[in-house]
């Protein structure tokens, strides 16, 4: 029994610090994301691109639980099919290489 813990409290251990290199790296794209748009619109009139941000943020506010599921669901779609666009470039790719 005492082994069952051991191994489950190291996978546990080993899981945060995984999740941890995860979020380390979601944080450093965040944080270059957010430079990069400082400095694209710096000197611009970024007055027009904050009143269209408050006014999504205003219209995601007051959607209904209906219309944010199914928002939702499109967002997860599109990601999908991103995601299954990567893998068949990728799977080109790998053929491509494979032939040569």
């Amino acid at each position: 029994m005492a082994g069952f813990f051991k191994k489950a409290f190291q996978d546990m251990k080993e899981s945060a610090k995984a999740q941890h290199e995860v979020d380390k790296a979601n944080f450093e794209a965040a944080k270059a994301e957010a430079k990069a748009n400082f400095e694209e619109n710096r000197g611009y009139n970024t007055f027009a691109k904050a009143k269209a941000d408050a006014k999504k943020n205003w219209d995601d506010a007051h959607m209904t639980p209906a219309e944010r599921a199914a928002r939702m669901q499109e967002e997860r779609d599109e990601q999908i099919a991103a995601a299954k666009a990567r893998t068949a470039a990728a799977n080109e790719r790998y053929e491509a290489a494979k032939k040569k």
